[in-house]
């Protein structure tokens, strides 16, 4: 399975950090141990889905938790019912690799 979210918190940080409360989602998911990669306007998340929809809830309420006041999260899923592997984050973007 493949989950794109992107957070988007109301404030998206303080004046001292400018992005912590998208970091806060960021770094969820980082210690979560499921793949991921981060995009200029979203985080790919790639895991069996009992692990990546917790995760995805998990990186929404963790915006909250480092004191934004509002929260909108827009996610993207793509599952596959037989071959879950052809979704994969190498294998949809292996052929844009390092161009520009």
């Amino acid at each position: 399975m493949l989950v794109e979210i992107q957070v988007l918190p109301n404030p998206p940080g303080t004046a001292d950090a400018p992005y912590r409360h998208i970091d806060a989602a960021i770094a969820r998911i980082a210690g979560s141990g499921v793949r991921y990669e981060v995009g200029a306007l979203g985080t790919t998340l790639q895991g069996a889905p009992d692990d990546v929809w917790p995760l995805v809830r998990a990186a929404h309420e963790a915006v909250l938790a480092a004191g934004a006041g509002q929260v909108v999260s827009v996610i993207k899923v793509a599952e596959a019912s037989v071959d879950d592997a052809a979704l994969s984050i190498e294998r949809l973007t292996a052929v844009h690799r390092g161009r520009r």
